[in-house]
């Protein structure tokens, strides 16, 4: 993995990069690094193996920009089988964003039969033509699957970060779910007039950490009133069903494209 990461270490603090950039604005960060940074820093400072991070549910209520990012975590709840801590994204000051993650025990499953959805049979990632652009002209690497980004239709396909969130620290396997799930909000929401919303949050939801680097996503709901819209898709790695993310999300309009150089 030699892209460029999303940010550099600099004592506490965390020093973004270019490669974080993200499409709303020139100045601002993308939303998968902010979701990516916080779940990384609460695993770090509250994960245990003995237990799952099962939930991730981060708010994004300012768009950060390329000041340097401190977060402040606290845990919540120490308990034997339930966690919880909370982190907060504080860029140049202010706060940006806030994530709470609850790490559940690993246990056993109960005995009995419950319904679940039909395996997820699809092409693997390795079987898939690579999109020579990638995500965001090559943030991630991408194997479509399924349904146009262009259309109003249901979408799935494999997507691989390809760049460590914090330099030097490679990714675990919480950690790259963590920084995919963003992209609930473009393959649940984009229509056939592109995308329109702007997402505020993002819930992860894990049943099992992902035992590869490909993450499967497929669109499983999209409804929007009144500049309101909530998306989900559910999540796979190649040996089947993960869990799911969510998101809510506001009407947004695109920026204008930047004038023609005069050169």
């Amino acid at each position: 993995m030699s892209n460029e990461p999303f940010f550099r270490r600099d004592g506490d603090h965390y020093i973004p990069t270019p490669a974080g950039r993200g499409p709303w604005n020139s100045n601002s960060l993308h939303g998968r690094v902010i979701i990516g940074l916080l779940g990384q820093v609460l695993e770090e400072r509250h994960g245990d193996p003995a237990f799952i991070p099962a939930r991730l549910t981060v708010d994004m209520y300012r768009l950060p920009g390329f000041d340097p990012v401190e977060i402040v975590t606290r845990m919540v709840r120490e308990g034997g089988r339930i966690r919880v801590a909370d982190a907060e994204f504080i860029s140049g000051g202010v706060s940006m964003g806030r994530a709470t993650c609850q790490f559940l025990r690993r246990g056993d499953v109960p005995p009995g039969q419950v319904w679940r959805p039909q395996p997820w049979d699809v092409p693997a990632p390795q079987e898939i033509k690579p999109d020579e652009r990638g995500g965001m002209s090559g943030m991630w690497a991408m194997r479509n699957i399924s349904g146009g980004f262009g259309l109003a239709e249901q979408r799935r396909t494999w997507m691989s970060e390809v760049r460590e969130i914090v330099d030097g620290s490679p990714l675990t396997p919480f950690q790259r779910v963590a920084v995919a799930a963003d992209f609930v909000s473009p393959i649940a929401h984009v229509g056939d007039q592109g995308l329109g919303y702007i997402n505020s949050d993002v819930t992860l939801y894990l049943h099992r950490l992902p035992a590869a680097e490909w993450i499967g996503f497929e669109t499983t709901y999209h409804g929007a009133d009144e500049g309101v819209a909530v998306g989900e898709a559910r999540l796979y790695d190649e040996q089947g069903p993960i869990g799911i993310a969510s998101c809510v999300a506001l009407s947004q309009k695109r920026p204008p494209p930047p004038p023609p150089s005069k050169d």
